[in-house]
């Protein structure tokens, strides 16, 4: 395993994004797990050194798509999978749901709203978070059974057009579906990732069906 580097983008996350997204990956993989994926990925200055805590557009979309890279190269596809998953839930739980565009969301008055609402005010919040703090152009379209979120220039996985047979943006899956679960009241939803720029495709597209996964 050699590292690769991805050009700089000149599109940037806010370094608090960018910051969470690290400790969601630490907290998935533990912190020496964390350091070797940060080495793999030419990112040895963030080790014990994470972006500040603010919102300046500051954090590189090449450097995040390494660290996605660095996962995949790591653990292979399968286990590199699993852990940006995981990751991409756990940013949204431990920050990303702390935006003020997801603010209301937890009120009572929210709470009482149908679900397909809930769905549709929640993922337009998300898709407003990026587009509004970072360089990350990402819009909502409602159809009859399905939402589709799409992500017009993509940091997760920049700078790797036509480099791979299948979508490999998994940790933007893991957010939405810990974003989904949060504003449904504990629901779990498919989210499946149908096109993708590693795999060709012009952006990277997700497609949410409005009626949650049945649990026993």
């Amino acid at each position: 395993m050699s590292k690769r580097r991805i050009p700089p983008s000149g599109y940037y996350y806010p370094n608090k994004i960018a910051r969470i997204s690290i400790q969601a990956l630490e907290e998935v993989m533990g912190r020496h797990g964390l350091n070797a994926i940060l080495r793999l990925a030419g990112l040895e200055h963030l080790i014990n050194n994470l972006p500040p805590d603010d919102l300046k557009k500051e954090f590189d979309f090449a450097d995040f798509s390494a660290l996605n890279l660095a996962l995949e190269e790591m653990y292979g596809p399968r286990g590199g999978r699993g852990l940006a998953l995981r990751a991409g839930r756990a940013a949204f739980a431990e920050g990303l749901r702390g935006f003020g565009a997801l603010a209301g969301v937890g009120d009572l008055a929210f709470k009482v709203l149908p679900l397909k609402t809930k769905l549709r005010i929640g993922l337009k919040a998300m898709a407003r978070i990026f587009s509004e703090f970072s360089d990350q152009e990402t819009t909502v379209e409602e159809k009859d059974d399905v939402f589709v979120y799409t992500i017009h220039r993509c940091p997760v996985c920049w700078g790797r057009a036509n480099t791979s047979d299948r979508p490999v943006c998994y940790m933007a899956v893991g957010l939405l579906q810990e974003g989904l679960r949060w504003v449904s009241g504990g629901k779990e939803f498919r989210v499946y990732e149908s096109k993708c720029v590693a795999k060709g495709d012009d952006v990277c597209e997700f497609i949410i069906s409005k009626e949650p996964i049945e649990t026993d």
